[in-house]
């Protein structure tokens, strides 16, 4: 089974992530790093080198590229604000919203220059994105998570609801 983590950038899908692939033997993979592999590129040349419309495209490719796979997949924060990807990944596997609050999220991304996004945008901005995705999130998701515990406590509730 294809197991989906979807969220707001700094939620911790990539960390709770590979530790709920361990927890469940099963393969990890994360959409932002495959896409960077594939591309030859960071995620802030694609956007600015090639716009966001296009990584998106090549997100929405990326992660219908893994349905089907046994595999805990991180996907980058708007993966899922596409309705058919989120439908497709729904389809062929299960997509979970790892629920966080802003500002727990606004204090892991805000320095980090390899989010586009976050780099080139205020908090007040952050807020606004981070409230309208919140609402399309738990809508393209199977089950919404509380995840303000630490990593191991976020994935072993990843690994209980996928058993479930």
């Amino acid at each position: 089974m294809t197991i989906f983590l979807c969220g707001f950038m700094g939620c911790g899908k990539s960390t709770a992530g590979k530790l709920a692939a361990k927890k469940l033997g099963c393969a990890y993979y994360d959409t932002d790093e495959l896409i960077e592999k594939n591309e030859g590129m960071t995620i802030p040349e694609i956007f600015a080198q090639k716009g966001e419309p296009y990584f998106r495209k090549i997100e929405a490719e990326t992660v219908k590229s893994l349905c089907g796979k046994n595999a805990v997949v991180s996907c980058g924060g708007g993966a899922m604000l596409n309705d058919e990807t989120a439908a497709y990944a729904s389809k062929h596997g299960i997509v979970l919203f790892l629920d966080v609050p802003f500002e727990v999220c606004y204090e892991r991304i805000k320095d980090d220059p390899h989010r586009p996004i976050a780099a080139s945008s205020t908090k007040d901005e952050l807020l606004a994105r981070f409230n309208a995705r919140h609402e399309v999130y738990t809508k393209n998701s199977s089950a919404s998570l509380d995840c303000t515990g630490t990593p191991v406590e976020n994935a072993a509730l990843i690994a209980l609801t996928v058993k479930k």
